[in-house]
């Protein structure tokens, strides 16, 4: 126990002189949640320009286009005489999307026959093509109604509501009642934080060290002789301040951007704690690979992207292959991003995600041994190495 406590001494002391390592464990979970949660407070993307090629301009697309332009979500800048111009707009990045009315437009649905309105979508961002097809589906089905009220020739207003919707029906999103971005990428991207800090922090911390002690993990001292200790007192010391982290992040981040919190505190407790000690074993394995401190940004900043593809957020992981599927097993944060979105958003308690949880506690065992392999070995060249020295 004396042993613990001077390790977790010597690691606070150790962090709070180095100010790399300072940044990626204090700074970096502080700031990265707050900037990343002003950058979509605004959730969903509104009034997308749109450029209009009426070719037909009766009354009839006057209105259709009228109906588009009163949403919410696209905002007509103009009316062009050809495509070309339209294009135009997009390459300017003017206008993200062209409604073109054909001119056979009127004269198809008085004849009784199907008509067509083209709808081109600048693809460079899923968001805006969202929000034009949205706001053109919903205008048409409008239009498409009161056609279908003019054909049938209803004389009463109830007759005109069967008409225009025969099954009425109600759309309601769960667990993200305004489809906001924050909303779904955030709650993740907290999980992501903490692990990716934890990886630069201690991949740091042991690169400093091994550049001080000749390659060595841990310093010439005689508190530094037991495996248990060492990786005690160094969990210890992470887990105290990613803790206070995660309760930050959970409490301060959700409440201030309005970000789903539907889950127990107490379930979230259960939860972050063998979620954090699976990140912190899981840096001390990696930081084997470490032998410069510089040599963690290379090896763990690119992972940061992949490891949000690997968590089946931005893709569902049901739709991957299984060899990656199984492949993100190995990462606590697949497990993390998944169990925290099912606990803070949908509300879920520790039975309802039962085999994440023991996932994480799973990989808290497995990377607690290799932490032990990593030590073992480093403590072994350590004592050879005193050893040649002594003789020398």
């Amino acid at each position: 126990m004396k042993d613990l406590l001077y390790i977790w001494y010597d690691e606070v002391r150790t962090v709070l002189r180095d100010k790399g390592i300072m940044i990626f464990i204090l700074f970096v979970p502080l700031c990265y949640p707050l900037l990343y949660s002003y950058v979509y407070t605004n959730e969903v993307v509104r009034d997308v320009p749109a450029a209009v090629v009426d070719d037909c301009d009766s009354p009839l697309s006057r209105e259709l286009l009228r109906k588009i332009d009163a949403t919410p979500d696209v905002k007509i800048i103009g009316t062009f005489n050809s495509m070309e111009e339209a294009q135009q707009m997009i390459k300017e990045h003017k206008a993200y999307g062209i409604i073109r009315i054909p001119d056979s437009f009127n004269r198809d649905l008085e004849h009784g026959e199907q008509t067509h309105v083209g709808l081109y979508c600048d693809m460079s961002s899923m968001l805006y093509y969202k929000g034009l097809l949205l706001a053109c589906t919903d205008a048409s089905l409008d239009i498409n109604n009161d056609i279908k009220v003019e054909h049938v020739g209803a004389t009463t207003v109830r007759d005109e509501e069967v008409t225009k919707m025969p099954i009425l029906y109600e759309h309601q999103c769960l667990y993200n009642p305004q489809s906001g971005f924050a909303a779904f990428l955030i709650p993740p991207v907290l999980m992501l934080i903490i692990q990716q800090t934890l990886l630069l922090g201690i991949g740091m911390e042991m690169g400093s060290t091994r550049e001080k002690y000749n390659g060595c993990v841990i310093p010439f001292d005689r508190h530094y002789k037991h495996i248990f200790p060492i990786i005690g007192g160094k969990a210890l010391f992470y887990l105290m301040i990613y803790f206070v982290m995660a309760m930050y992040m959970f409490t301060f981040v959700n409440r201030s951007f309005g970000l789903p919190q539907l889950g127990h505190y107490w379930t979230l407790i259960a939860f972050i704690i063998p979620y954090i000690l699976s990140c912190i074993f899981f840096g001390i394995t990696l930081s084997s690979l470490i032998y410069r401190r510089e040599d963690c940004i290379l090896i763990f900043v690119f992972m940061s992207v992949p490891m949000v593809f690997l968590s089946g957020v931005s893709w569902p992981s049901s739709n991957m292959p299984m060899f990656w599927k199984y492949f993100s097993y190995m990462f606590p944060s697949s497990l993390g991003m998944n169990a925290y979105v099912r606990i803070m958003s949908m509300g879920c308690n520790l039975d309802d995600i039962r085999p994440l949880y023991w996932g994480i506690w799973l990989q808290v065992i497995i990377y607690f041994i290799t932490s032990c392999m990593v030590y073992r070995s480093n403590i072994r060249k350590m004592i050879y190495s005193h050893l040649s020295n002594q003789n020398q």
